[in-house]
């Protein structure tokens, strides 16, 4: 509370007729170190933005978040380059930006002024309101433009500061900042100077990073990811610690569909207070940050969210059966000794591997030095006739992201050479007249993107090499 009237966040007034004023309460949490000790605990006063009207308690919604291939490429670059890593944390994140509507709350509980018809008119933005987000994504913005900084066009959420020639990449996921530079010297330099215009904290070093610990061994160049805790935290979530660990993660030739859906109301009834969606969350949040391994899997699951049958839990419990088994398992980033490219791209697909609509099911893997940063297992939009088309759609996908990554590496100014290495089970790069129209564009996509502009190669796996 003491923050708060420090901060002016709001001014105590008596709720004018014919105005509603949001509820409010007490959020307590427990913050933990890597290993899962206590680092601190946590309490704030958070808004019932759940009652909030659009046009009149808010106007535009949005929150400023890293693409997750972002942040797995700056960790890459940092191992490869040896780059200082550097945490900030920025204090109070939301109540540091000014409101933009009216908006009242009633006052938190057991600390209330003059009756229960007085309330909080805001003046800053608070914790629990649906346009928060936004506002502190906005005055962070301006703040960093103030101090020099560019914003990247390809993730709005990296910036570069840059003084006599010296870099500081600046990954930002709301209130959790990342400096990455060549220089600690610069880094202090830079939190001194956002601290000037925000309250934050230096955490130093950075080790723990939304939920995922980070090691390093600076002497080989080497930077490794992992999530123990959240994986025996989320064990212990399901009651699952005691369970024996497996080695697979679906059971070999199972296929998943609606025939395993509940068919009766009793079946129905028996899912109902599964956690299946809790735990199917919990599996791809782990598939998009640092387990590629188990991306097929959680894409698989997440299709029976609304309709899941008891095929579809046992399938999500063994997954977890499998993490146990692979708990200790890491994502290593660093240079790759064995060959003289920075990136690799491998792409693949299935062919009708949904036995529900028959369609196919694209995988891409781009790695940089000896770490993947970009993993996909992508249901395709359109059904194929042959595997060759199912491949070739993968390449499509995959020659997306290596456009988006090669134009990412241009704005950080690193420019190195891209090999995109398409994987296809003996399937031929010539075309056929009778293939649909919308197959063709995207697959002359990838000769054109990936061949005439960014000067990439590609290697057919049946032999056929393009270069330009």
């Amino acid at each position: 509370m003491n923050v708060h009237h420090s901060n002016g966040t709001w001014d105590l007034v008596e709720l004018p007729s014919g105005e509603k004023a949001l509820g409010s309460k007490w959020v307590f949490q427990i913050k933990r170190n890597a290993d899962g000790s206590i680092e601190q605990f946590k309490s704030c006063i958070v808004a019932k933005g759940l009652s909030q009207r659009p046009g009149f308690d808010y106007l535009k919604t949005y929150a400023f978040t890293l693409h997750s291939a972002t942040i797995q490429l700056i960790l890459a670059l940092a191992a490869i380059e040896d780059l200082h890593l550097c945490s900030v944390d920025i204090s109070h994140v939301f109540v540091q930006s000014d409101i933009d509507t009216v908006v009242y709350v009633r006052q938190a509980d057991d600390f209330q002024v003059n009756g229960p018809n007085w309330v909080w008119r805001l003046n800053k933005s608070l914790y629990g309101l649906k346009q928060s987000p936004r506002l502190f994504g906005r005055k962070f913005a301006d703040v960093m433009h103030l101090i020099g900084c560019i914003q990247l066009h390809s993730d709005p959420c990296i910036y570069i500061w840059e003084r006599d020639g010296v870099k500081i990449f600046v990954p930002v996921f709301m209130d959790d900042i990342i400096l990455a530079s060549k220089s600690a010297e610069a880094q202090d330099a830079f939190v001194a100077e956002l601290a000037t215009h925000l309250k934050l904290w230096n955490l130093g070093p950075t080790s723990f990073l939304l939920e995922i610990e980070i090691t390093r061994d600076r002497p080989k160049c080497r930077l490794y990811l992992s999530q123990r805790q959240y994986i025996v935290n989320k064990l212990a979530e399901f009651e699952m610690t005691d369970c024996k660990p497996v080695g697979t993660l679906m059971t070999p030739g199972l296929q998943l569909s609606k025939e395993d859906s509940p068919k009766t109301q009793k079946e129905v009834e028996a899912m109902r207070n599964t956690p299946y969606i809790n735990a199917v969350g919990s599996l791809l949040y782990l598939a998009i940050t640092s387990r590629q391994d188990i991306a097929y899997t959680a894409g698989v699951l997440a299709r029976f969210n609304f309709n899941l049958g008891m095929a579809h839990w046992k399938t999500g419990k063994h997954a977890f059966h499998y993490l146990k088994g692979t708990l200790n398992m890491k994502l290593e980033y660093g240079s790759d000794e064995d060959t003289e490219e920075l990136f690799v791209t491998f792409c693949d697909a299935d062919h009708g591997g949904n036995p529900d609509n028959g369609k196919s099911t694209s995988g891409v893997l781009v790695k940089i030095g000896r770490g993947a940063v970009i993993w996909i297992s992508k249901l395709q939009s359109m059904i194929m006739l042959s595997t060759t088309e199912a491949e070739h759609m993968a390449g499509v996908v995959g020659g997306k992201e290596i456009c988006w990554l090669k134009n990412m590496m241009l704005e950080l100014v690193m420019e190195q050479p891209l090999i995109l290495s398409h994987l296809i089970n003996h399937a031929s790069p010539i075309l056929s007249n009778e293939l649909s129209n919308t197959y063709l564009i995207s697959v002359w996509f990838i000769m054109e993107q990936l061949l005439n502009l960014l000067h990439i190669i590609i290697v057919w796996s049946c032999g056929h090499y393009y270069k330009v």
